[in-house]
């Protein structure tokens, strides 16, 4: 891809591995990111952690199955730590409404969930799990709630799937029946695996992308507009300098679907695709960081990490593979819970959330620091990852990651597999470097050679 030049808009894991790819290939490379870092929702907070600790803002967790992160890693010679290793235990109120920590053998909403969502799973298998089968569409409108009212199902089992807002960032009202059935017939009884992080921290992947890129790289850089047509490309930036615009051979648009949807596009995208990017929603996610002077949450047996459907969320060690005589507990408040937390904060500051963790043990430390970061309130995420409500048209979903002449899209809300993930957004970055490697071979076709 000599001569080849490419604009990759969106400095996350996305667009810096196209770039890493394209580049490679002899392409001529641009990225930029109206961010002043490189990462975008991968961001590893290290300011105001006494002990030189840090603790993982967004992207955090990687599992043994996400190949393409881990080669990634490999490849560019960043170790990886495995943490909790006790897998994951589950929070929730006694009969006195007070949070405690549910024993080894009583998982019981979790346990069943699999078996009563059997049939609808089966259905799905029936359609190949295409999301443009009739099956589907049928799955797709219908929320999680309405199923839970549909199957009668009692206390234990709502609280059980309402605590998976900590994982899809919805509420199962917001929630597409079709999201929990996905999750379920790809899980095969082993979800999640053995979870990793990367030493130093996950923000490192993205500096050693973004490292050869030198003065290729234009933080704090907007994309505001795209013309395209014939064999140019045109975009319009937005910078402290001003404006200005570049010429390419072919962009790529690595942005959230909340951000991309705001930039004109002309010619226009085909009507699915411009509703499939503007109809993607993106869950409300608050992230909760406290250093604690000492690791009280610790008990032999007992996991290190737990999920919930209280208001703090998801809950565990952020720190694990770190010194120091303290350590840091992360939570993870998705949808409402995400409002919650943020009362709490605005209220008393983490005065609430430390007292919301007394059954962990909470008043045997002091807190050191503490950060909080909404990700629903950055204007360049406007969310923490996409999930899909029943107002999602399933048959959408493969125009998310379309080209569309010389526009070629990433990012984790493109991926099938690993959307919402890490992972996710590393594949679909190598694959629209795949793209744009086939597609100028398939235009070279037929021209002279000199």
């Amino acid at each position: 891809m000599n001569g080849v030049s490419v604009l990759v808009a969106g400095g996350g894991l996305a667009g810096l591995t196209a770039a890493r790819d394209l580049i490679a290939m002899g392409a001529t490379v641009t990225v930029i990111d109206a961010r002043d870092r490189v990462g975008g929702r991968v961001w590893t907070i290290r300011d105001g952690f006494a002990d030189r600790q840090h603790a993982e803002a967004g992207g955090d967790l990687i599992d043994e199955s996400q190949l393409e992160i881990c080669g990634l890693c490999r490849e560019l010679g960043l170790p990886l730590a495995r943490i909790l290793r006790d897998g994951w235990g589950y929070v929730r109120p006694n009969g006195s409404g007070q949070p405690r920590i549910a024993g080894r053998g009583a998982t019981g909403g979790w346990d069943r969930l699999p078996g009563l969502l059997e049939n609808v799973i089966h259905r799905y298998v029936l359609a190949d799990k295409r999301w443009d089968s009739p099956i589907v569409a049928d799955l797709a409108r219908q929320s999680v709630a309405q199923w839970l009212n549909e199957i009668r199902a009692d206390e234990e089992l709502r609280g059980t799937v309402s605590g998976l807002r900590g994982f899809f960032l919805a509420d199962p009202e917001d929630l597409s029946l079709l999201a929990l059935v996905d999750q379920f017939a790809d899980s095969n009884g082993s979800w999640p695996g053995r979870m990793y992080r990367i030493k130093g921290g996950n923000d490192q992947l993205a500096s050693a992308l973004a490292a050869p890129l030198g003065g290729r790289l234009r933080l704090s850089t907007e994309l505001v507009a795209v013309t395209h047509r014939g064999r140019t490309v045109k975009a319009s930036l937005k910078h402290a300098g001003g404006a200005s615009h570049v010429e390419c051979d072919y962009l790529v648009l690595a942005l959230p679907a909340t951000t991309l949807c705001r930039v004109p596009i002309t010619p226009a995208l085909p009507a699915q695709q411009h509703d499939a990017i503007a109809k993607l929603r993106y869950g409300r996610a608050t992230k909760t960081l406290l250093q604690f002077s000492r690791r009280f949450w610790r008990a032999p047996g007992r996991p290190r990490a737990f999920g919930s459907a209280l208001p703090f969320g998801a809950i565990w060690e952020g720190a694990e593979e770190q010194r120091g005589g303290g350590g840091i507990l992360t939570l993870l408040a998705g949808g409402s819970a995400s409002d919650a937390t943020q009362k709490m904060f605005a209220a008393n500051g983490p005065l609430q959330m430390i007292e919301a963790l007394e059954w962990l043990g909470s008043r045997r430390a002091e807190l050191v620091a503490s950060r909080v970061v909404s990700w629903e309130a950055d204007p360049f995420a406007r969310g923490g990852y996409a999930y899909f409500d029943p107002a999602f048209d399933p048959a959408l979903r493969s125009w998310l990651a379309r080209p569309a002449g010389r526009l070629f899209f990433a990012g984790e809300h493109t991926s099938f597999r690993w959307q919402g993930y890490m992972n996710g957004a590393v594949e679909s970055g190598r694959r629209v470097a795949a793209e744009i490697a086939a597609s100028h071979n398939l235009s070279e076709i037929g021209k002279p050679k000199v």
